[in-house]
């Protein structure tokens, strides 16, 4: 990175509140998301949320659940270019993955929702996705599932706890358990110097000099520590002139105020979540790393940095904890969706 874009990030680190130390720094993942005062994780809680999060009732066909874009089977996404929602539409985005996306200060690609209970309202009426008519729909549907009752009783205590505020909170709640710490990286600035390979490390190296830390920072490479809500954007691309551009399609979404902004996204389990960027045209993680140096660093790699950076990324591959399957409440004798 240039002497330049390096005095310009750290003037702009500075106005946010943020130390240099914090951008030099190599940091492990937590093994615990923060919650908001208003929404302690609980287990009740958690349990609820992932009932909600597997249960395609939640929308209009009830063929779509969270899981269904936001794959806990997998690398938390479902590995398409973009979304498939009801009735076969899809989206211009692809889905970010739900993994450790507690740690983002904001969500969705643009940074529209300032937390995880306001990102899980979006999808439940967005036509494309679960296509459910009104907020109003999804609590209708929910209370008339009587085995859901006193889970919500259990999770948020009283009666009338089926809510809407109450619904998105366990879903919420449920999704800061989703991370996946102790990967070979965290080891690795833990102390353990075996835990990553000669190479991985050689491609940690690469990552720095080359100046992806510039917007890859931090615990979960997403960027500096952030007040909830703020949100850390980068311009991409910043250079244009070049042929990814044009192959991929970079300019035609303008992201966040039509100006080509971006949530800078994490790269934790980087190598599991292909195809790459918005808009899910890059399909392998060598060509993405090789897009992301040409068209924001404007620099052209040789097939050895792309090979160590390839590794590196490998080595932020974390442990997923397991996932049971809920058994959601049924309905007796009768079907919620009939067309």
């Amino acid at each position: 990175m240039s002497k330049s874009r390096f005095q310009l990030l750290l003037s702009f680190m500075a106005i946010l509140g943020v130390s240099s130390q914090v951008f030099a720094q190599w940091q492990a993942l937590p093994e615990k998301a923060p919650a908001p005062s208003d929404n302690p994780t609980t287990p009740a809680k958690v349990v609820l949320g992932r009932s909600l999060f597997f249960d395609p009732r939640l929308s209009s066909t009830g063929t779509v659940s969270c899981n269904s874009c936001h794959n806990v089977m997998l690398g938390g996404d479902d590995n398409r270019p973009v979304s498939m929602g009801v009735h076969g539409k899809t989206g211009s985005r692809s889905a970010p993955t739900v993994w450790n996306a507690a740690f983002n200060s904001s969500q969705f690609w643009d940074g529209r929702a300032k937390s995880l209970e306001e990102q899980v309202l979006g999808p439940l009426t967005n036509p494309p996705e679960m296509g459910l008519k009104n907020d109003a729909v999804a609590i209708k549907r929910i209370r008339a599932i009587k085995g859901y009752r006193p889970m919500f009783e259990k999770a948020f205590g009283g009666k009338q706890t089926i809510t809407i505020n109450n619904l998105v909170r366990a879903i919420a709640a449920y999704e800061r358990t989703l991370i996946t710490p102790n990967s070979p990286y965290d080891r690795y600035v833990k102390g353990d110097k075996s835990a990553m390979t000669a190479k991985q490390v050689k491609g940690m190296k690469t990552f720095s000099s080359l100046g992806c830390t510039s917007c890859h920072m931090g615990p979960d490479f997403n960027g500096p520590s952030m007040a909830p809500g703020t949100g850390f954007f980068m311009k991409f691309p910043t250079y244009t002139n070049n042929e990814y551009v044009k192959k991929y399609d970079l300019m035609a979404d303008k992201g966040r105020g039509d100006k080509h902004e971006w949530k800078v996204p994490t790269l934790r389990n980087i190598a599991l979540t292909a195809p790459y960027f918005h808009n899910g045209k890059v399909d392998t993680l060598q060509e993405a790393v090789r897009v992301m140096a040409r068209t924001q660093l404007d620099k052209k790699l040789n097939k050895a940095q792309v090979d160590k950076l390839v590794a590196f990324l490998n080595a932020l591959t974390g442990e997923f904890p397991v996932q049971p399957m809920p058994r959601l409440p049924a309905t007796d004798g009768w079907t919620l969706t009939t067309k």
